[in-house]
Protein backbone atom coordinates (compact mmCIF):
# COMPACT_ATOMS: atom_id res chain seq x y z
CA UNK A 1 0.00 0.00 0.00
CA UNK A 2 1.26 3.47 -0.83
CA UNK A 3 2.36 5.73 2.03
CA UNK A 4 -0.35 8.25 1.14
CA UNK A 5 -3.00 5.59 1.75
CA UNK A 6 -1.30 4.18 4.87
CA UNK A 7 -1.35 7.51 6.68
CA UNK A 8 -4.30 9.03 4.83
CA UNK A 9 -2.35 12.00 3.47
CA UNK A 10 -3.18 13.27 0.00
CA UNK A 11 0.16 14.91 -0.77
CA UNK A 12 3.53 15.88 0.62
CA UNK A 13 5.41 19.16 0.38
CA UNK A 14 8.03 17.48 -1.83
CA UNK A 15 9.57 14.09 -2.57
CA UNK A 16 12.15 14.44 0.22
CA UNK A 17 9.37 14.83 2.80
CA UNK A 18 7.56 11.84 1.30
CA UNK A 19 10.72 9.70 1.46
CA UNK A 20 11.43 10.71 5.06
CA UNK A 21 7.88 9.90 6.18
CA UNK A 22 7.93 6.64 4.25
CA UNK A 23 11.27 5.52 5.74
CA UNK A 24 10.13 6.40 9.29
CA UNK A 25 6.74 4.73 8.82
CA UNK A 26 8.30 1.61 7.30
CA UNK A 27 10.95 1.43 10.03
CA UNK A 28 8.22 1.52 12.69
CA UNK A 29 6.19 -1.04 10.75
CA UNK A 30 9.18 -3.40 10.60
CA UNK A 31 9.90 -2.82 14.30
CA UNK A 32 6.31 -3.82 15.18
CA UNK A 33 6.56 -6.86 12.91
CA UNK A 34 9.81 -7.85 14.61
CA UNK A 35 8.29 -7.31 18.09
CA UNK A 36 5.41 -9.63 17.25
CA UNK A 37 7.79 -12.31 15.98
CA UNK A 38 10.02 -12.15 19.08
CA UNK A 39 7.12 -12.02 21.55
CA UNK A 40 6.79 -15.79 21.11
CA UNK A 41 10.30 -16.13 22.59
CA UNK A 42 9.72 -13.62 25.40
CA UNK A 43 12.34 -11.27 23.95
CA UNK A 44 12.37 -7.65 22.87
CA UNK A 45 14.12 -6.54 19.70
CA UNK A 46 16.88 -4.97 21.80
CA UNK A 47 17.38 -8.14 23.88
CA UNK A 48 17.56 -10.20 20.70
CA UNK A 49 20.15 -7.79 19.34
CA UNK A 50 22.32 -8.21 22.46
CA UNK A 51 22.07 -12.01 22.22
CA UNK A 52 23.13 -11.93 18.56
CA UNK A 53 26.10 -9.71 19.40
CA UNK A 54 27.17 -12.12 22.14
CA UNK A 55 26.72 -15.13 19.86
CA UNK A 56 28.97 -13.41 17.32
CA UNK A 57 31.67 -13.15 19.99
CA UNK A 58 31.19 -16.66 21.34
CA UNK A 59 33.12 -18.20 23.03
CA UNK A 60 34.95 -14.94 23.80
CA UNK A 61 33.64 -12.56 26.43
CA UNK A 62 32.78 -8.94 25.75
CA UNK A 63 32.39 -5.77 27.82
CA UNK A 64 29.24 -3.68 28.09
CA UNK A 65 30.61 -0.69 26.16
CA UNK A 66 31.43 -2.98 23.22
CA UNK A 67 27.88 -4.34 23.22
CA UNK A 68 26.50 -0.79 23.30
CA UNK A 69 28.66 0.28 20.36
CA UNK A 70 27.39 -2.62 18.22
CA UNK A 71 23.69 -2.28 19.00
CA UNK A 72 21.22 -1.34 16.29
CA UNK A 73 19.42 0.97 18.74
CA UNK A 74 22.29 2.74 20.44
CA UNK A 75 19.89 4.67 22.67
CA UNK A 76 18.94 1.44 24.47
CA UNK A 77 20.03 1.01 28.07
CA UNK A 78 22.48 -1.85 27.54
CA UNK A 79 23.09 -2.46 31.25
CA UNK A 80 19.35 -2.87 31.88
CA UNK A 81 19.10 -5.24 28.90
CA UNK A 82 22.02 -7.29 30.22
CA UNK A 83 20.33 -7.49 33.64
CA UNK A 84 17.10 -8.77 32.09
CA UNK A 85 18.92 -11.35 29.96
CA UNK A 86 20.92 -12.50 33.01
CA UNK A 87 17.68 -12.92 34.97
CA UNK A 88 16.45 -15.18 32.15
CA UNK A 89 19.75 -17.15 32.38
CA UNK A 90 20.49 -16.35 28.72
CA UNK A 91 23.77 -14.60 29.50
CA UNK A 92 26.36 -14.43 32.28
CA UNK A 93 28.51 -11.63 33.53
CA UNK A 94 31.46 -11.48 35.86
CA UNK A 95 33.79 -8.77 37.07
CA UNK A 96 37.11 -8.83 35.26
CA UNK A 97 39.96 -10.25 37.37
CA UNK A 98 42.39 -7.52 36.30
CA UNK A 99 40.04 -4.53 36.64
CA UNK A 100 36.89 -4.76 38.75
CA UNK A 101 35.40 -1.77 36.93
CA UNK A 102 35.22 -3.94 33.82
CA UNK A 103 32.58 -6.64 33.49
CA UNK A 104 32.90 -9.58 31.12
CA UNK A 105 29.64 -10.70 29.51
CA UNK A 106 28.98 -13.87 27.52
CA UNK A 107 26.08 -15.90 26.19
CA UNK A 108 25.05 -19.12 27.96
CA UNK A 109 24.15 -22.45 26.40
CA UNK A 110 20.51 -21.59 27.11
CA UNK A 111 20.96 -18.33 25.17
CA UNK A 112 22.59 -20.14 22.26
CA UNK A 113 19.79 -22.70 22.25
CA UNK A 114 17.13 -19.97 22.18
CA UNK A 115 18.85 -18.28 19.24
CA UNK A 116 18.97 -21.63 17.43
CA UNK A 117 15.18 -21.95 17.92
CA UNK A 118 14.66 -18.45 16.59
CA UNK A 119 16.97 -19.14 13.62
CA UNK A 120 14.82 -22.12 12.66
CA UNK A 121 11.78 -19.84 12.40
CA UNK A 122 13.55 -16.86 10.85
CA UNK A 123 12.66 -17.81 7.25
CA UNK A 124 8.97 -17.20 8.04
CA UNK A 125 9.92 -13.81 9.50
CA UNK A 126 11.93 -12.82 6.44
CA UNK A 127 9.14 -13.95 4.13
CA UNK A 128 7.89 -10.35 3.90
CA UNK A 129 11.09 -9.47 2.05
CA UNK A 130 10.20 -11.95 -0.68
CA UNK A 131 8.05 -9.13 -2.06
CA UNK A 132 11.33 -7.68 -3.30
CA UNK A 133 13.59 -9.38 -5.79
CA UNK A 134 17.18 -10.02 -4.82
CA UNK A 135 18.20 -7.11 -7.05
CA UNK A 136 15.62 -4.80 -5.44
CA UNK A 137 16.74 -5.86 -1.97
CA UNK A 138 20.36 -5.08 -2.83
CA UNK A 139 19.34 -1.74 -4.33
CA UNK A 140 17.27 -0.81 -1.27
CA UNK A 141 20.10 -1.73 1.08
CA UNK A 142 22.56 0.33 -0.99
CA UNK A 143 20.20 3.31 -1.04
CA UNK A 144 19.74 3.18 2.73
CA UNK A 145 23.53 3.01 3.16
CA UNK A 146 23.87 6.01 0.87
CA UNK A 147 21.26 7.93 2.82
CA UNK A 148 23.19 7.42 6.07
CA UNK A 149 26.59 8.28 4.60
Amino acid sequence: MRIEEEINQKQFRDIQEKVMVNVLFTGNWLQNYNNQFLKEYDLTVQQYNVLRILRGQFPAKIMLNEIQSRMLDRMSNASRLVDKLKNKALIERKSCKDDRRKVDIWITEKGLSLLEQIDQNTPQFYEIFSRLSEEESEQLSNLLDKLRS
